[in-house]
């Protein structure tokens, strides 16, 4: 493939994984808006615990199997089907042992009515099993236009079921039919869309080759998805659910620009960067620009997001969320480093080395006690203050191998991403204080929106960072070529 095409195809993707994101979740968010003023932080907060163990458990369900195929150069229908087969006794196995723990879960958290929200939330395990090998078909061919069709149906119509129940008056069941809606939607819309049918046969030597690539991925996978759950356990089993309904709001409003960008890094990065992982030199010189780009983007949208909190919170779901737009600040400058993380842990996956990422993530977790201990004994506040600190921490020992091995370190890449988060520090800094305006929020809000919107453009074309020209020269081209 040359270099060219590559570029090409890499933009491509990213421009379909962004609309992903932009439009399927982008749907998603006006619907929890909704649900929001709708429904209490204790009803968010009992959803909350019921994704703790649906997320940990998708993780064991996927095994690592899927990275394993992105990274491997010629794929079969023998490994796509004995992936789909592993998949789907997993999940049958894992749904079965959540069924029969349920009522220890409620007991845990003494809500005796988590007994059945844990057993019908937990039917997404099966759902998922379904889906995880077309992901990964798609992924593999940096094929995101499809995915994009997929999200976006099932987020209108899961909205639609979610918000006409809460209407009627079903509570926290509302949230429960629309994530189950959602994943069987996008399941079904999947299967239509990617024409790709199992024949239900299992292989050992595609097995053996998954497993041995994708074992420690599948312990990293585990260990990274039950230590951030442990965040949402300390905060439902020390405090309340209420309290606990605060936070997973502040967090999904920090992930709709962090957590998104990251994924589009690790959807279209990792199949693009395997590739050309023969070529040391082209992979160190696109592992560079991807980085500088995204975290540009990263920073300044999750500085800034935290600097408008309250506006935002106040005028998108009301006062009563008041606690939440108090943590949103603290989270999202812990979660302007996910991309970094995400872009180093794919260079370890591109190189072959899970072993070393298996390492990093128990090395990790280590420190990840910090913030825990200190949640339990000290505080919420505490812990997301704690949690800044250990974050550069764990960017410093994700950042080792690379450093060593592509002469990539640490250091290096703080200096790369400074330019970004210089702009991110003045745009904040310039819109915080206008919250103080005796005006409505909304207004305030769009004040602030305006106001750093103008500074950021004035920062960057004065200084001419290379991130900043490169993202306007892609858009420019992308908006010449739809012209």
């Amino acid at each position: 493939m040359q270099q060219e095409s590559l570029k090409n195809k890499t933009i491509k993707g990213v421009g379909w994984s962004a609309a992903d994101a932009l439009l399927g979740q982008g749907v998603t968010f006006i619907v929890g808006l909704v649900l929001a003023r709708l429904l209490s932080p204790d009803e968010y907060g009992l959803i909350g615990i019921c994704l703790i163990f649906t997320t940990v458990l998708n993780g064991i369900v996927d095994s690592g199997f899927s990275n394993a195929l992105i990274r491997k150069k010629e794929v079969t229908d023998e490994d796509y089907n004995t992936m789909f087969t592993t998949n789907m006794a997993i999940s049958i196995v894992l749904y079965v042992l959540l069924f029969i723990s349920a009522p220890l879960v409620s007991d845990f958290f003494h809500r005796i009515e988590l007994t059945a929200l844990v057993r019908v939330t937990g039917l997404i395990l099966f759902l998922n099993a379904l889906s995880i090998t077309q992901v990964t078909i798609l992924t593999k061919n940096i094929d995101f236009k499809t995915k994009t069709k997929a999200s976006l149906v099932s987020a209108i119509i899961s909205g639609v079921i979610g918000i006409t129940m809460a209407f009627m008056g079903y509570g926290v069941w509302s949230l429960v039919a629309q994530q189950l809606s959602k994943q069987l939607l996008y399941t079904l819309c999947l299967w239509v869309l990617n024409k790709w049918w199992p024949k239900f046969t299992f292989y050992k030597d595609s097995f053996k080759y998954m497993w041995g690539f994708g074992w420690k991925l599948l312990a990293s996978g585990i260990l990274n998805n039950v230590w951030n759950q442990l965040y949402q356990v300390v905060i439902g089993r020390c405090y309340t659910s209420s309290t606990l309904g605060h936070y997973t709001r502040a967090n999904e409003y920090a992930s709709i620009f962090s957590s998104n960008l990251t994924s589009i890094v690790q959807r279209v990065s990792y199949p693009v960067l395997a590739e050309i992982q023969d070529d040391k030199e082209r992979m160190v010189l696109g592992y560079r620009k991807v980085i500088k780009v995204t975290m540009f983007v990263t920073a300044v949208c999750m500085i800034s997001l935290g600097a408008v909190s309250e506006p935002l919170i106040y005028t998108l779901i009301g006062t009563k969320w008041h606690e939440a737009a108090t943590y949103l600040p603290l989270i999202c400058i812990s979660m302007s480093l996910y991309p970094l993380h995400a872009i180093n842990l794919n260079i370890l996956q591109v190189l072959g080395r899970s072993d070393i990422f298996l390492y990093l993530e128990v090395l990790k977790k280590i420190v990840g006690l910090v913030p825990i201990v200190i949640g339990i004994y000290c505080g919420i506040y505490y812990m997301l203050l704690t949690s800044i600190f250990t974050g550069f921490v764990n960017l410093y020992l994700n950042s080792w191998y690379t450093g060593k091995t592509l002469n990539y370190t640490f250091w290096k890449q703080l200096r790369d991403i400074a330019p970004s988060y210089f702009t991110a520090t003045i745009i904040a800094l310039a819109v915080y204080f206008l919250k103080y305006l005796v005006l409505p929020d909304y207004l305030i809000l769009i004040f602030q929106l305006l106001l750093g919107f103008f500074v950021g453009v004035v920062i960057s074309e004065f200084l001419k960072f290379n991130e900043y020209i490169e993202i306007k020269t892609i858009l420019i081209n992308i908006l010449k070529n739809k012209l």
